[in-house]
């Protein structure tokens, strides 16, 4: 199985906390600047963690005020 892989434009301030707090979760994902500038990172993940990272990525928008936007 291949990993999946999302793209998200976040907020620049927050590329190095997401990616920290996803790569402290061994495992379920890598997390991959595609575009400092436009601040898109790229979520590699591992098959069988969608719904985890789902459920991370929306638990830090609302405890931690962190917004992802998917980009196609």
């Amino acid at each position: 199985m291949e990993t999946i892989k999302l793209s998200y434009r976040v907020e620049r301030k927050d590329i190095s906390y997401l990616s920290w707090i996803i790569q402290s979760y061994e495992g379920i994902a890598v997390v991959k600047t595609i575009d400092p500038y436009k601040a898109i990172i790229e979520l590699q993940i591992s098959p069988g963690c969608e719904d985890i990272i789902f459920e991370l990525l929306d638990g830090l928008k609302k405890q931690e005020g962190v917004i992802s936007v998917p980009v196609n």
